[in-house]
């Protein structure tokens, strides 16, 4: 990502998640893989951010609103950050 405060916000980020005791990134992921969760990164964010499609995690689909809507009109949840 372009907007990461010159190398240090994942350093910051994984000091304040242990400070609140929240688990690692990748833990989380995988239980959410595992309980059937589908993760859609959005492409224009992505565009926007500088984030490279290589930089997600696998499995993490890649989509714009379109997707988001077919996705969100057949789910009981969903979120939208």
């Amino acid at each position: 990502s372009q907007i990461n405060f010159a190398g240090m916000g994942p350093k910051l980020m994984k000091r304040r998640m242990r400070q609140k005791h929240v688990d690692q990134l990748r833990s989380m992921y995988t239980q959410a893989r595992m309980a059937g969760v589908r993760m859609v990164a959005c492409q224009m964010s992505m565009d926007i951010m500088g984030i490279p499609a290589v930089e997600l995690l696998d499995g993490v689909e890649i989509g714009g609103v379109a997707t988001y809507m077919e996705a969100a009109s057949e789910s009981g949840v969903n979120l939208f950050i």
